[in-house]
């Protein structure tokens, strides 16, 4: 079983910044807005757990990044999801 990452909330460090690679998109659902950026295979470098199903996000898999627009939040609030449990439940918050 790999390594959880150390939470950033927890440890106190800051939230490491956004890398300048990659395709993002602004998405409102309802009156909340996100930014979601895909993450490519090869730029998933560790592992992360999905805040959809609880389940570990490894190394290499291609998934999406998401975390409240500016106004309603920020980068240090950002999750990692599978790419199908982030639509699931932005269906479910559209």
């Amino acid at each position: 079983m790999g390594r959880r990452p150390v939470s950033r909330k927890r440890s106190g460090a800051p939230a490491r910044p956004l890398s300048a690679g990659g395709f993002g998109t602004r998405v409102e659902l309802g009156e909340d807005a996100y930014q979601v950026r895909t993450v490519t295979g090869s730029g998933a470098v560790k592992d992360y757990r999905c805040p959809g199903c609880h389940q570990v996000i490894a190394a290499g898999t291609a998934h999406v990044v998401v975390w409240p627009a500016a106004d309603s939040g920020g980068v240090a609030d950002r999750r990692h999801w599978h790419a199908g449990c982030w639509r699931r439940e932005a269906g479910r918050r559209g």
